[in-house]
């Protein structure tokens, strides 16, 4: 082994299995959404049903752009692997994901 000389990363499927996570977890959160807006125009007279159809919605589209957005920079990586996921983009998504959990649980009860 040469000191000095600097392997080059093999990343194998590694990016190919993050970024078809991403889509699985996008098509999950269009699920919520969905589902939000079919409970929202099941009640039709509930003000509160349309309002959390609207918040699903919002959550939606916030979490669907940070995908995008993951999965593009996953996409256009080079041979080095794709740039690591801000603090700040990696919060956002979490937050995201775990509210459009709580309203997938709200639209059960």
């Amino acid at each position: 082994m040469t000191t000095g000389a600097r392997e080059e990363r093999d990343p194998g499927l590694q990016p190919e299995r993050t970024r078809l996570a991403w889509r699985r977890t996008t098509l999950s959160s269009t699920v919520v959404a969905v589902l939000a807006a079919k409970a929202a125009l099941h009640d039709r007279n509930s003000a509160a049903g349309i309002v959390a159809c609207a918040f699903c919605c919002v959550l939606w589209l916030a979490f669907l752009g940070l995908a995008h957005r993951r999965i593009r920079t996953l996409a256009a990586a080079g041979p080095a692997g794709p740039a690591a996921l801000a603090p700040r983009q990696a919060t956002a998504t979490a937050l995201c994901a775990v509210a459009l959990a709580v309203c997938a649980v709200a639209l059960v009860f």
